[in-house]
């Protein structure tokens, strides 16, 4: 059994919906209708999606900008990043509107102020960069399968220690990252003094966490320090949804009986993460 799991310092902002206000149907790679400009997008989790933009010049993939969309507590933002403007600092426009289009604005930034992106079809948008009184340009964008020169665009962005193999293993995106849950446990209700019942609960969490180590689903686990916010420790679960995250929880007895509340985030992190359990398994001398 793996035991002696890392515990992560995670700063953790930004609030998940359980329903997205992003504009999914942009997952995929668009080419503008004069052929030159690039956009691609992939989904990242129900909240966030990360893209880039870029132009083929004489083979070569040349990026113009990278691009975020997040949905957040205080809203839902169009993040991108201009590399050779701003000192490449990411500008934010938040949705204003989702009705036939989705609509970003940044009123107080002098160019654009306004981005809007239409879906026309499966297989084409509509986009407007505006400034005052909805001035500016627009352009049509075709979904195509890869670029125009996907060979070239391999060899400029791929990893030189990419391993297909493992990637495939850990399931991650093309960025080597993917989603899972961060628990954040708590104190719960149930203040019962009965010390058998407490220790019987808390053996109890002990052999849950090696089960849920050993069949892949709990890759991090560990205490917290003493604090003002009343957490006790925290799991990092190998699952996608708080769903899932929380059907796993329901079979911890410390936390079933309420001595344990919990916090549900879903995080994106390294898909690599599972791999440091092969080698906290040689690092322990002594069992919990």
């Amino acid at each position: 059994m793996k035991k002696g799991l890392l515990v992560l310092l995670l700063v953790i902002s930004g609030f998940v919906s359980a329903q997205s206000k992003l504009p999914e149907f942009l997952v995929g790679t668009w080419l503008s209708e004069d052929q030159t400009t690039y956009e691609h997008w992939d989904k990242l989790s129900v909240a966030s999606m990360k893209g880039y933009a870029y132009e083929v010049r004489n083979g070569e993939i040349e990026v113009k900008e990278y691009l975020d969309l997040v949905q957040r507590k205080d809203g839902t933002f169009y993040i991108p990043s201009v590399i050779g403007q701003n000192l490449g600092k990411p500008v934010e426009f938040k949705l204003t509107s989702s009705d036939s289009s989705f609509v970003f604005e940044n009123k107080s930034h002098d160019f654009p102020k306004k981005i809007c992106y239409k879906k026309l079809s499966d297989t084409e948008i509509f986009v407007q960069v505006l400034g005052e009184k909805n001035s500016g340009f627009s352009f049509k964008m075709k979904k195509v399968k890869s670029t125009a020169a996907p060979e070239k665009e391999e060899n400029t962005t791929a990893n030189p220690n990419y391993d297909k193999a493992l990637a495939e293993k850990l399931k991650g995106d093309d960025y080597g990252m993917k989603s899972y849950v961060f628990v954040a446990l708590k104190n719960g209700t149930n203040k019962t003094t009965d010390e058998k019942y407490i220790d019987s609960c808390f053996t109890g969490h002990m052999a849950n966490i090696g089960r849920l180590v050993d069949e892949g689903k709990l890759i991090v686990a560990g205490p917290f320090g003493k604090n003002d916010l009343t957490y006790r420790g925290l799991f990092i679960f190998n699952v996608a949804t708080k769903e899932e995250a929380e059907a796993l929880l329901k079979t911890d007895p410390a936390v079933s009986s309420k001595l344990l509340g919990y916090d549900l985030i879903v995080w994106y992190g390294s898909a690599a993460l599972p791999e440091y359990l092969d080698a906290s398994d040689k690092i322990w001398r002594k069992k919990f």
